[in-house]
This record gives C-alpha cells, structure tokens and sequence, in this order.
C-alpha cells in the first residue's frame, strides 16, 4: 500500500473526528475527515484511502449504508473499514449489514491502541478475518 494512501476518519460527531485525527497522525499520512457515511462513500472513491474508520451511527447515511456502498464497489471493495460504535460491544456479525468490516471498536477506545490496529492493517500483505477490538 502506498505510503501516502491517506486514511479516512467518518464521524459525525466533530470531537470524535478529532480525536481520531489525531490518534492516526503519528502513522504519517494523510488523513481524510467526513462527517456522514454519503461523504464517506464520495472521498474513498476519489482518494482511495489505505483504511476507513466508519462511524456506526450518523445522518444522511449510516455506517451500515456507507459499508454496503463501499464493499459494493470493486473500486473500494478492498479498502480495510472499521467499525466504530458507542452501542457497547458489536460482535462480529451481531448486527445485518456489517459482516464485510474488517474491525469493531466500540467507544469510547484508546486512541494509541487503535493507531497499532490500523498500523497493522495497513502494513499487513494479506487482511486477516473480521474481529472485536478491545481498544
């Protein structure tokens, strides 16, 4: 993956962009900001980002829509997404629609914790199976 692929960070609530933002900082590259998964869809499309973090809950489209938009496009099929979700713990395949993420992380999650998850999706060769973060 180029090193210069940004990463996507979709949170309609402005504080957790931020905190997000500035937890993946430290990776050294460029980082996208969406407030609504319909922006979410439109920047990936574009920038092709090496991981998207994806809010589960939001306006105009939620995490559910955008991940389906997203994995339903051979141009951002490939693209890692992880879950981010204040509604407690989300197993792998819990809820319809979130089977093809890559990640569950609920909130609130430690931001140097998450930095290593996306750090080691974004530098391995081959993405492992869907999984609950603990971060």
């Amino acid at each position: 993956m180029p090193k210069d692929s940004p990463i996507l960070v979709v949170d309609d609530e402005p504080h957790m962009r931020r905190v997000a933002e500035l937890s993946m900082r430290p990776l050294g590259r460029p980082i996208l900001l969406a407030a609504d998964g319909l922006e979410a869809v439109k920047l990936a499309q574009i920038h092709r980002p090496c991981v998207i973090l994806l809010d589960h809950i939001m306006p105009v489209m939620d995490g559910k829509a955008a991940l389906q938009q997203l994995k339903s496009d051979p141009a951002t099929a490939d693209i890692p997404v992880i879950i981010l979700s204040s509604r407690g713990q989300l197993a792998v395949g819990q809820y319809q629609g979130f089977e093809t993420a890559t990640m569950f992380v609920s909130k609130p999650f430690s931001p140097a914790l998450l930095r290593r998850e996306v750090e080691r999706l974004i530098s391995s060769p081959v993405l492992q199976e869907p999984q609950l973060a603990s971060v």
